[in-house]
């Protein structure tokens, strides 16, 4: 769709209002109710496809609603800024990095058969890619894939899976050729989460606590051949390629965070009296809420001038090395601005129950995700030649 500029601006105000109202209503009141449980309910999937949450930036023919890069980075920031919970986050859209590989590269039969229902709530997508035995280093994973007949017969071992505990379709990477070192024996395959031979454990973190993260272990699992994305070897350019999108994702999530983080610290800077004065009117807690928006606001920036290149097309090696630093950036931004908050509310900043020491424990997993910051820059290197 060709928009003008006063129709996305439009667009962008309605969706991100939308989201807000979302946020505030459907997940902020619980967040700490369902961190203490371990899990949010399944119905906030229904809640939020309803709203058509889940399906934003999907082909309609899947249940979905086209939608650039201009509308789905403010609606994620937004989502993240009034929800202020990083797992339920995770886990209700962790289809947002295991649907964009099927919807690429699957048959339509298959892509009609997963696709629809997760994006209608009624399923739930995990992309599983991290063993234990390496993680950044994706050119080396073991799990295996051996065709047999009509089937694969996948067997090895994946860990730190978001929505692992839960998904009825997992997007795995595994070797279709054992034969063969590195990336070129890489291979995709979409398997259904009942299929015999799958085991779970679920996994305990330091943040993220209503997101089901799972170890996950595949013995003898027989799945159809016709679940297979594209062909085989030819997994790791799109896992590559995917990860472009999981960064910019959490690069908008991170600024959405800090500016949680901004908003809790500025409401009780102006409500907490210290010393005979309220906190704000104390000029070296004024000057961290500055340095708190001063980075904010260069960090949106960025993400705003990438998502444009993006919904341009300008999507070559100089884009990757932007959504690379760009990451770092935000999840630097994140985590200055925890610290600060935490920081500003002192005692109370320390207490389960506030945003700020949330984000404070969930900071660390987004520096991680979806690589870690010296693989960020490392890759930034190679994309920009030096």
């Amino acid at each position: 769709m060709n928009w003008s500029a006063e129709e996305l601006a439009q667009a962008r105000a309605q969706l991100v209002d939308a989201v807000t109202r979302f946020a505030r209503s459907e997940i902020a009141p619980h967040a700490t109710a369902w961190d203490a449980a371990g899990e949010f309910p399944r119905l906030l999937y229904r809640r939020a496809a309803e709203l058509g949450l889940l399906g934003l930036g999907y082909p309609e023919a899947l249940g979905g609603t086209p939608a650039p890069h201009a509308l789905r980075m403010p609606a994620w920031r937004a989502l993240c800024r009034h929800g202020a919970s990083g797992g339920v986050q995770a886990s209700l859209f962790s289809h947002n990095i295991a649907l964009p590989l099927v919807v690429a590269l699957a048959s339509d039969e298959v892509k009609r058969e997963v696709v629809p229902p997760v994006l209608a709530g009624e399923q739930i997508a995990a992309l599983a890619i991290t063993e234990p035995g390496g993680g950044s280093d994706v050119a080396q994973l073991t799990t295996t894939a051996r065709r047999d007949g009509d089937d694969y017969v996948i067997d090895g071992e994946k860990i730190f899976i978001t929505s692992g505990m839960r998904a009825d379709w997992i997007t795995l990477a595994v070797r279709t050729d054992a034969t063969r070192k590195g990336a070129g024996g890489i291979s995709l395959i979409v398997v259904p989460g009942d299929s015999s031979g799958i085991s779970r454990t679920r996994l305990d973190k330091m943040g993220w606590l209503s997101s089901d993260t799972a170890h996950l272990r595949f013995d003898g699992v027989r799945v159809s051949a016709r679940y297979l994305l594209g062909g085989e070897g030819e997994g790791f350019k799109a896992i590559m390629s995917n990860f472009n999108g999981e960064r910019l994702g959490l690069a908008a999530g991170a600024v959405g965070f800090a500016e949680a983080c901004y908003d809790e610290a500025l409401a009780w800077a102006r409500q907490r009296t210290a010393f005979g004065q309220p906190l704000v009117q104390h000029q070296v807690i004024r000057h961290k809420l500055v340095d708190m928006r001063q980075r904010i606001c260069a960090s949106a920036a960025w993400l705003e001038a990438v998502a444009a290149r993006a919904d341009a097309g300008d999507t070559g090696a100089d884009w990757v090395a932007e959504v690379c630093t760009l990451k770092n950036q935000a999840t630097q931004t994140m985590q200055f601005c925890a610290d600060a908050g935490v920081q500003i509310l002192g005692g109370m900043g320390y207490m389960r129950g506030t945003v700020c020491e949330r984000i404070y424990r969930e900071v660390k997993v987004v520096t991680i995700g979806g690589g870690t910051e010296e693989i960020m820059k490392e890759l930034a290197a190679r994309q920009w030649g030096f």
